[in-house]
This record gives structure tokens, C-alpha cells and sequence, in this order.
């Protein structure tokens, strides 16, 4: 496929003027007022493998919802361990509790969280979501809610992510100067998002990003899932201003600008789900220290197993494990 967006110092410069809503911050402080930290369950599952120790993770969400996760830890150890939170890409779950193993490996607890309402496209998940809006809306997540910032999908998805992480800081075995979340595409979003949104995050690894630049998203990129909105506005032609103006506040380009953690990203240059130029848009507004990986010939899937060896050695670097 060709590199079909912004190139060269054109994309790496790539900096949009976005509207930031002037509540920005209190809409997410009030959300996340009316959804307080409760405490977290941790069950031990056997999975067959002595290696690594396995809970299943039961902890409220956004509205008290339950919310599920797993936590992988090295077995038998004793702790205190640098934790990485990782969110799952559009419409995966958590998986199951075999899966997902190589922070744990690598001497990490590792907190995958459930996606609510998610989890039956590429990976199985067990959350479901009891808030949705009940307004019309495009098949999918993107358009749930969307007339509102109060009632669209992902204020609940948000406060999630920022409550996975004080689930995690919950654990005895967790250092909670060490504190890392992860993930790609959605999950990257996610990523950003928690980064911004909770004060005790330290490292932020975020890859291939979704929820970033969402003007740019949905006039260049070609399919799913920014596709979903489209096709909404091409039906709600009377509320395109109403839609933007709720998209404001979940916009990583927009976030990022709440947070000091380090981060480590990556961009695919053909990526035609998230494209890189609402890629850079985010990094480049970014307020955290950062370094940026590029992917120049690959779609969504980005670095894959190659990137897996950067992310290793960059969070060894600062937390010495």
C-alpha cells in the first residue's frame, strides 16, 4: 500500500490547532468524582503454568460498575514490582487468563483490563456495559452516546482506565513508584488518556494510537472504526458541531497536553486505521517526555514482536528490572 498521509518533516511537524474545551480538566475531575476508587477482588486462577501467578480482578468502574482484569505476576514473588496496566485495541476484551504473558516474564505485575461492553470481535472479554446511552447510534462504540460528553461511551471507558490503576495500586506486591500503562490502537488511546488523567502514572508505552485528532481521523482515514462516525454524521447532517464538540474532550491531541509522564510511542507510516498523521498530532502535543518510533512500512499492526524488544529495554531503563 502507499504512504498515502503527511510525510517527512510535513508529518513530524504535524502540530492541528484543536478547540480545547475551556472545562476540560473539570468535566474530568467530576467524572471521576462521581465514580470513586473502590476496593479491588483478586482471585487466583490456575492456568497450568507454575511460572507465572494469575488473579482474576474484579474492581468498580465507572458508575461502580464491576469491571474485569487480569493480574499476572512472576510467581512466587515477593515483591515490590514496577506494574504495567495494559488496554486492549477496539472491540477486544481482556482474553483469557494463558494469554498475554510477557511483562510477567519479564519480572512485572501486569494488570490487563477488560474493555466494558467490548471483547467479541478478536479477544474474548466478560465485562458487559449497563450505562449505554439508549440513544441512536452507528453500530459499534464510536457513536454511543456522542450528542453529549456525559453520556458518550467512552467517559465510561475512561474512568475505567483510570480506576485500573488504582486497582493495581491496590496490590501488595505493586510498587507504586513504578507505575506504567500500555497499549496500541484503542488501547493506546486508553494509554493517553490514564497518563493524563491519573497523577500516579509514571511511564506511558503507546502504540499505533486510536482517539487522536478525531477532525483529521474522520476525513482521511478510509474504514473502521472513525468510519463509524462518518456514516453517523452522513445520516445526523444537523449534528456535526454537536459531535466535534463531545469528541473535544476524549481527543488524545487534547489530553496529552494534561501530562507529565515519560512516554515511548510508536507510528506505522501506512497505517490506514489510525492514520500517522493523527499520530504526531498527539505526540506532538504531548507534554510528557517522549521518543517516538517509526514503522515506515506498516499498517495498524505496527512493530509487532520488534517493538515488544524496544518497549522491554526502554522500561528496564527506568525501572531496573
Amino acid at each position: 500500500m502507499p504512504h498515502f498521509d503527511l510525510t517527512g518533516d510535513t508529518l513530524r511537524s504535524y502540530r492541528p490547532h484543536l478547540e480545547v474545551p475551556q472545562d476540560l480538566r473539570e468535566f474530568w475531575d467530576r467524572s471521576l468524582s462521581e465514580s470513586p476508587t473502590g476496593e479491588a477482588t483478586f482471585e487466583t486462577v490456575d492456568i497450568g503454568i507454575d511460572l507465572i501467578d494469575t488473579h482474576d480482578v474484579t474492581f468498580p468502574g465507572f458508575g461502580g460498575a464491576p469491571i474485569k482484569g487480569w493480574l499476572r505476576t512472576p510467581a512466587s514473588a515477593t515483591g515490590p514490582l514496577p506494574a504495567v496496566v495494559e488496554y486492549v485495541g477496539y472491540g477486544g476484551g481482556r482474553g483469557l487468563p494463558h494469554e498475554n504473558l510477557l511483562w510477567a516474564a519479564a519480572g512485572y505485575a501486569h494488570f490487563m483490563m477488560d474493555t466494558r461492553g467490548q471483547g467479541s470481535t478478536w479477544s474474548v472479554g466478560n465485562t458487559p456495559d449497563p450505562a449505554t446511552s439508549g440513544a441512536p447510534a452507528h453500530p459499534g462504540f464510536m457513536t454511543d452516546g456522542i450528542l453529549d460528553p456525559t453520556t458518550y461511551y467512552y467517559r465510561r471507558l475512561f474512568v475505567d482506565a483510570v480506576r485500573a490503576v488504582d486497582a493495581v495500586l491496590g496490590h501488595p506486591l505493586v510498587d507504586a513508584e513504578h507505575i506504567a500503562v500500555a497499549g496500541g490502537s484503542q488501547g493506546g488511546g486508553l494509554a493517553i488518556a490514564a497518563s493524563a488523567l491519573h497523577g500516579d502514572v509514571n511511564y506511558a508505552m503507546i502504540d499505533v494510537p486510536f482517539l487522536c485528532d478525531f477532525p483529521r481521523a474522520t476525513s482521511i482515514a478510509p474504514g473502521n472504526p472513525y468510519g463509524e462516525i462518518v456514516r453517523y454524521l452522513k445520516n445526523h447532517r444537523d449534528s456535526v458541531e454537536t459531535v466535534f464538540r463531545t469528541l473535544a474532550y476524549f481527543d488524545g491531541a487534547i489530553l496529552g497536553r494534561l501530562t507529565s509522564a515519560d512516554s515511548v510511542w510508536s507510528v506505522a507510516l501506512m497505517d490506514e486505521t489510525c492514520p500517522p498523521s493523527t499520530v504526531y498530532a498527539a505526540y506532538n502535543w504531548y507534554e510528557g517526555p517522549k521518543s517516538i518510533v517509526e514503522y515506515p512500512f506498516n499498517d495498524h499492526e505496527g512493530g509487532e514482536a520488534f517493538h515488544d524488544r524496544i518497549r522491554l529495554d526502554w522500561l528496564k531503563a527506568r525501572t531496573g528490572r
